[in-house]
């Protein structure tokens, strides 16, 4: 998306919905009064799942206000975690990991069908505007590798046919359940059935 697109896009005012009010003041009780900046995070968190997944401009600058901080300091943590996102993105957000051990896994391969059936680039909308997906670091689940992060939920122990069919699910606004897509639960490791018919890990 292109600078111009993004400047488009961006609201001129942001404020909090009555639920996100009601939230974000059960989040200041957690803090020191004196310390109630550190509230920042958890409030971006806020703003971003109010608005589609993205944080525009404003949301920093109400967030600056109403935690009595400095606008730069507000946008300098935005920028710097990259679980915020600046820029609009899909309704159904993809996060492929692309680090060493899912990468040795085939992340290569869904990153390719990424570029196939959503867009060629990372960071684009596809045509209907309602996927995008991004190569990132480490998500924190090697032992399940390759994985993806669609908003919240994991999709775990992937290969290509799931993938696809993954993708396809969210292409049509039905997305698949997340987790192990070879039926592990948790880290554990995979049960399979010996011919005496006793399982074993």
């Amino acid at each position: 998306m292109s600078l111009k697109q993004v400047h488009s896009e961006q609201p001129k005012e942001f404020k909090f919905s009555n639920e996100n009010l009601k939230k974000a003041e059960e989040i200041l009780k957690r803090y020191p009064k004196k310390n109630k900046k550190s509230a920042v995070m958890p409030f971006l968190y806020l703003a971003q799942k109010q608005n589609n997944n993205w944080i525009p401009l404003a949301a920093l600058k109400y967030i600056a206000k109403y935690l009595s901080m400095p606008y730069i300091s507000v946008y300098e943590i935005a920028t710097f975690y990259t679980m915020y996102n600046l820029a609009p993105v899909g309704k159904h957000f993809i996060q492929v990991c692309t680090t060493t051990p899912c990468l040795i896994r085939g992340a290569d391969k869904i990153v390719r069908l990424c570029k196939e059936k959503i867009s060629p680039n990372e960071n684009k909308l596809s045509k209907d505007g309602t996927c995008s997906w991004m190569e990132v670091e480490c998500l924190g689940a090697c032992v399940s590798a390759p994985m993806i992060q669609i908003n919240d939920d994991y999709y775990e122990d992937l290969d290509e046919k799931s993938t696809i069919e993954i993708l396809d699910s969210l292409i049509k606004d039905k997305p698949l359940k997340p987790g192990s897509y070879r039926g592990r639960k948790s880290t554990a490791p995979e049960r399979k059935q010996l011919k005496n018919g006793e399982n074993y890990a």
